[in-house]
């Protein structure tokens, strides 16, 4: 924004000064991130900048690392790229079955937590509802707690998770969660469940409930009332909910390592795994995959911000 023709020196020396401290904290938060793209693309197995690459010398680029994320696991990674080397590397490729787990467990995690959490969120958003501070904080708590401690409680919630009902005298018949994708969508919803309620609830603060009453008033149940009133306005809210909660489902490290089996290895799994134990730079590959997808999932929830604020009117259209 450009300054006003009668700002005094001060002001003019304050807004410089403001421009270039908000310059150097983006450059702060952003240099580790785009530091990484680049080295995705090193022809050498190193993690540093070599001559080559600093000289703009081609040969110093490669998508070698790139092309790694589909052959390593494969039985014959040498073969011939026709159909059955593609089916090698869709039932082998461990990069790419680390993908399918992260894409299944986040859609289903994130259905599971957009279900819950847009019911939390309409009804603490009801007037009459008590207690709905201590409510909001309880449920939200996930997002507060640090993720270790939460790690840790589902871990031995989920070794013997009928044991609380053991307690009161019962005896029920119940399997490990522990170990198992149920498991692991459970515990990666209930992390996602707080972004959804605070998106949706976000959205709810402009709704107009006379609305509701209106259809109502002529004649429309409950379920008529939210499918077609309330719904379409919440939502944008909702959709943002739901990729927040797949995003952080996608990021998850922490639950994962505590709960998955070996079957379950999940994207940020198999580059905890690859640090540990075969530094390669298919990692700065995966990374840069992960910036790209999470900047277009940015991108989606700003633009569905920015429609719902239209359609609430609080902003002009």
């Amino acid at each position: 924004m450009a300054l006003p023709t009668y700002a005094s020196p001060l002001e003019k020396v304050w807004h410089y000064a403001y421009l270039a401290i908000c310059a150097a904290i983006f450059f702060f938060l952003i240099a580790p991130i785009v530091v990484v793209i680049p080295l995705s693309f090193n022809a050498e197995p190193y993690f540093t900048f070599t001559d080559k690459m600093l000289s703009l010398d081609p040969e110093g680029y490669s998508l070698r690392w790139y092309d790694s994320l589909l052959t390593f696991g494969m039985a014959r990674p040498d073969a011939p790229r026709d159909l059955t080397w593609w089916a090698d590397a869709w039932q082998n490729a461990k990069w790419v079955n680390a993908a399918k787990s992260s894409i299944i467990i986040g859609v289903f995690s994130t259905l599971v937590a957009t279900v819950l959490g847009t019911l939390a969120a309409l009804g603490l958003s009801r007037p009459e509802m008590p207690w709905r501070r201590a409510i909001m904080a309880i449920l939200i708590s996930p997002m507060i707690v640090p993720i270790i401690i939460t790690a840790t409680g589902m871990f031995f919630f989920y070794s013997n998770p009928c044991e609380p009902l053991t307690w009161i005298g019962l005896d029920p018949q119940c399997g490990r969660l522990a170990g198992t994708y149920l498991g692991v969508i459970l515990a990666h919803a209930t992390l996602g469940i707080p972004f959804v309620i605070i998106t949706v609830t976000a959205t709810l603060v402009g709704f107009d409930q006379s609305l509701n009453r209106a259809a109502a008033s002529l004649g429309a149940n409950p379920r008529t009332t939210f499918f077609r009133i309330t719904m379409p306005l919440i939502l944008p809210g909702v959709i943002s909910g739901a990729l927040f909660a797949f995003v952080t489902s996608f990021d998850e490290v922490v639950a994962v390592l505590f709960i998955a089996g070996p079957d379950q290895q999940t994207i940020p799994r198999q580059m905890w795994n690859g640090i540990r134990e075969q530094i390669s730079p298919a990692i700065l590959a995966v990374a840069t995959l992960l910036v790209i997808f999470s900047i277009a999932l940015l991108t989606t929830v700003e633009l569905l911000r920015r429609r719902s604020e239209r359609l609430r009117g609080l902003t002009p259209r």
